[in-house]
């Protein structure tokens, strides 16, 4: 396992803007362009989609969190070792002091935002690590997660989960980027194909092959193992980048990983 520990405190009182935090420890990279790199994690909790699949259930279907305020949280950051810090969620942009949070951070760290796309921030990002929802992500009666009724998200989700302006944003914005789609399986690609198009169409950046990264939807090594070899071949195929969950190959479905 990682060092890590998450932090768990009671509301605080401390004046200023601050965040609900589900989660924040120090682990490696799972995902993506910076796989394997040692970093912070600050996971907020709250989200506007409910992916069927979303392997942070406490901070979409049952979101649990303690109130920080910005300067706890980068004291908490700064007493932790790695230069990169991941802000994730949950979607950590629905929260307006997220732009603050990493504005108090941006001199001296690495930051990824690991958005679902759909919301946009004027912050400074030095990887925005951009996972657009397919329609296999909307939950429906017969996929959502156990004793969860989707009810009105399952419309709501598929009328929110892709936004083609604030997805050019995120893309023109950050130092650097990546498209990160979670592939349930070989009729994902289609949509995907159509999706990076419709981007490359609006956004006034280079979107190159090697940006756009597909990853096996799985929670767990038995789960990863039934979606990443279709999605490896989906890669080589259509020229994109593949990535390994490197967490769950590593740590399985334990939390702080």
């Amino acid at each position: 396992m990682p060092v890590s520990d998450t932090v768990a405190r009671d509301d605080t009182d401390a004046e200023g803007d601050r965040l609900p935090i589900n989660e924040l420890f120090a682990s490696l990279q799972g995902e993506g362009k910076l796989a394997g790199v040692p970093s912070t994690f600050v996971r907020t909790s709250g989200c506007n989609l409910r992916c069927w699949f979303c392997d942070s259930f406490h901070t979409s279907w049952e979101p649990t969190h303690a109130w920080m305020s910005l300067d706890e949280i980068v004291a908490e950051v700064e007493s932790r070792s790695p230069e990169h810090v991941v802000v994730t969620g949950g979607e950590p942009l629905v929260h307006d002091e997220t732009d603050a949070l990493l504005s108090a951070l941006a001199d001296d760290y690495h930051l990824t935002v690991e958005t679902n796309g759909t919301l946009e921030t004027d912050a400074p990002v030095d990887l925005a690590s951009i996972s657009p929802k397919l329609a296999s992500s909307t939950p429906t009666p017969d996929n959502a997660p156990a004793d969860v009724d989707p009810g009105v998200w399952t419309e709501r989700h598929e009328n929110a989960r892709v936004d083609l302006d604030a997805l050019a944003s995120l893309v023109e914005h950050a130092a650097d980027f990546q498209l990160k789609f979670v592939v349930t399986g070989r009729d994902d690609i289609d949509e995907i194909e159509s999706l990076v198009a419709d981007v490359r169409g609006v956004a006034a950046r280079e979107v190159r092959d090697s940006d756009v990264l597909l990853m096996p939807e799985g929670q767990t090594r038995e789960q990863l193992a039934r979606t990443r070899t279709e999605v490896a071949d989906l890669a080589a195929a259509f020229g994109y980048r593949y990535t390994p969950r490197l967490h769950v190959d590593l740590w399985n479905d334990a939390p702080e990983t």
